[in-house]
């Protein structure tokens, strides 16, 4: 058998064969494993962004429940291991071992990617360990994703926007249609979806496959409080009614990826008699990080200097955290950039640049990672002060010194940037 880091060491080798698109891979590696994933039920998540945050909301609703619940998420930011969660537990090194053991000769015979390897160790964990229902989270696009294969009793498409356009399209119309391809027949599906181009490609699937579709956009919010410890708003929408309902995750953009959430939680109830009562919501949603291990979601890392992560990795999703951070009210914001190649980064440096007072550009440690120096001059010609680091940790170690104990630092670009600060920081604690 296997040791942990032998076979961490087997699936990371996978990441030299890149991205695969297709259900052959991954419908082999299952078969072997007596299709795993037909042992439990599941709710299949995709969206250019929020799908994350609203698998886990949902998972965290459904944990207080009572209901032992898989959550399969991606990437992750510190550990292998948060990847592949029940009941908000990632799944133990002993666990990883013996699964990577069963599937070695496959991955050796058959070369998946590190995706579909490590897909289908989620699918046998959850099988092994009889749970309830696993949220699961599609990787890129929907229809050719690894996450595919499964026969979801509901699906979510958070929202659509330009986003990996080299693979999934250069419209989002083009891109719709990749998300919808995780509708199932018969079976309901719920989005967030507000662009009319995208929100017609899927209304149009639903149609063809007889899914039951709820658009999820019709709902009202009053905000009673908001800060970095989440949120406390009054929630109404046709179905659902919630006065001072708590939200553990901070962000204006969260209430878009709450509104899908609740509208599951009531279709989960109406189509398959999973049942979360409002006590079990009202505890799930929070404390919604503590329940699944979500991070890096305007995540307060440390105080004094305050130091926030988000993943924001595409313009419509930094677009929305400089929304939020703008009603911070923060005077002196130093920011800790990087990005990959294949990201439409201009717009996020205009964004970025209009609430910084400097700007630190990195590049993650990945081969995808486009230059600091590019980065840095990007921000110069928006007019920012700006520097270039030699790494991650030399950048998040700048920002500390230049905010000092009165500044703020926000860690954002990536999530390869900010699971490198959050190592760091996290060993400076130690």
């Amino acid at each position: 058998m296997l040791t942990y880091a032998e076979s961490l060491r087997l699936l990371f080798q996978l990441e030299r064969l890149g991205m695969k698109f297709g259900l052959e891979g991954i419908s082999r590696l299952l078969k072997g494993l007596s299709d795993p994933q037909e042992k439990f039920r599941t709710v299949h998540v995709a969206g250019t962004n929020g799908k994350g945050s609203t698998a886990s909301m949902l998972a965290a609703m459904l944990t207080s429940a009572g209901y032992r619940t898989g959550l399969y998420t991606s990437p992750h930011l510190v550990r292998f291991e948060e990847r592949i969660r029940i009941d908000g537990k990632p799944i133990s090194k002993a666990a990883v071992a013996k699964l990577t053991s069963r599937l070695r000769k496959p991955i050796l015979k058959n070369h998946p990617t590190f995706f579909e390897a490590t897909t289908a160790l989620a699918f046998a964990h959850f099988a092994d360990e009889e749970v309830d229902i696993a949220v699961v989270e599609a990787g890129l696009g929907g229809r050719l994703d690894s996450t595919n294969v499964i026969k979801p009793i509901v699906s979510i498409i958070t929202n659509v926007g330009l986003d990996h356009t080299e693979i999934l399209g250069d419209t989002v119309e083009k891109i719709a249609f990749e998300k919808a391809g995780i509708i199932k027949r018969g079976r309901p599906c719920i989005t967030g979806v507000q662009d009319p181009g995208a929100l017609a490609v899927i209304k149009r699937a639903a149609r063809e496959k007889k899914s039951p579709l709820v658009v999820a956009t019709d709902f009202s919010v009053k905000v009673r409080s908001s800060g970095l410890e989440g949120s406390s708003i009054d929630y109404k929408s046709k179905d659902v009614g919630l006065r001072n309902l708590k939200l553990s995750l901070p962000g204006r953009y969260q209430l878009n990826n709450l509104a899908v959430a609740l509208s599951a939680v009531e279709v989960l109830k109406t189509s398959a008699g999973i049942d979360v009562p409002e006590l079990a919501l009202r505890a799930g949603l929070s404390n919604v990080q503590g329940l699944t291990g979500l991070a890096g979601r305007l995540t307060l890392l440390q105080e004094q200097p305050r130091v926030i992560a988000d993943v924001a990795h595409n313009p419509d999703a930094v677009r929305n955290l400089v929304h939020s951070m703008r009603g911070f009210k923060i005077e002196k914001l130093v920011t800790v950039f990087g990005v990959l190649k294949d990201k439409d980064y201009l717009p996020m440096v205009r964004d970025l640049g209009g609430v910084s007072s400097e700007v630190i550009a990195v590049a993650p440690r990945s081969e995808r990672a486009r230059s600091a120096s590019d980065v840095a001059a990007a921000f110069q010609r928006e007019g920012n002060r700006v520097r270039a680091a030699l790494s991650v940790e030399e950048g998040v170690k700048l920002a500390l010194g230049l905010a000092g104990n009165r500044g703020a630092i926000l860690i954002t670009g990536s999530h390869y940037v900010v699971g490198e600060a959050m190592s760091l920081l996290a060993r400076k604690r130690a």
